[in-house]
């Protein structure tokens, strides 16, 4: 039984330079690893702090609406006492000499209470306005920190595109050995070194990059 044509395919596994492309490569996808789970880091960040800033929201409504519902009832409570004391105020401007006693503490009482229905409005109307302030605080508060993730999001999105490239780059180094194309796959890497590291720490800002 005949053999076919056998065909020796080069490795290049003895080519130095092959050799260090390769390690090259291995390392390139140590830090793009890196890279990755910064982003992804960032990613689930944001999701959390979008979760909160919803809740943080509904919240600061919710306890608002619950004291404005407070403060119409008791503006209508104070609208209630005041026409029993303008009706009762007219009884007894109308007829001083027989307006009786009982009626006359019922006036004063629906005074009183009348006063205290308006005090009630200006403390309810003030705590719904501090809830308001706070609450706003506190989502202004998570959208900054959002902001900053968002930053740092753009930075590793950056950063994986160039390493990527970097690795294609490499990998057609060891196929073509083009010493051109393993410069700029090293040259790619510093760039998304640079930009996983700024990711991280954002020591550096640059306009364009982060969204603006």
């Amino acid at each position: 039984m005949g053999h076919g044509t056998e065909v020796e395919i080069p490795h290049g596994e003895n080519d130095p330079f092959v050799r260090m492309v390769a390690f090259s490569v291995a390392i390139f996808a140590v830090i793009l690893a890196f890279t990755s789970f910064g982003g992804h880091d960032v990613s689930k960040e944001m999701m959390l702090l979008k979760a909160d800033e919803t809740l943080e929201s509904n919240k600061a409504r919710q306890e608002e609406f619950n004291v404005w519902t407070q403060f119409q009832s008791k503006s209508t409570r104070e609208a209630l006492y005041r026409n029993e004391k303008i009706q009762l105020s007219a009884e007894k401007e109308a007829t001083p000499t027989t307006f009786p006693a009982f009626k006359d503490k019922l006036l004063s009482q629906y005074t009183d209470e009348e006063k205290r229905m308006k005090s009630d409005k200006d403390e309810l109307a003030a705590k719904a306005k501090q809830i308001k302030d706070d609450g706003e605080g506190k989502v202004k508060e998570i959208l900054d920190k959002m902001h900053k993730l968002q930053q740092k999001d753009h930075y590793f999105d950056f950063a994986e595109v160039a390493l990527q490239l970097a690795i294609v780059l490499a990998s057609v180094t060891m196929l073509s050995k083009k010493r051109w194309a393993f410069l700029m796959s090293l040259a790619l890497v510093a760039v998304g070194l640079l930009f996983t590291v700024n990711g991280y720490t954002l020591l550096i800002h640059i306009g364009f990059m982060e969204g603006h």
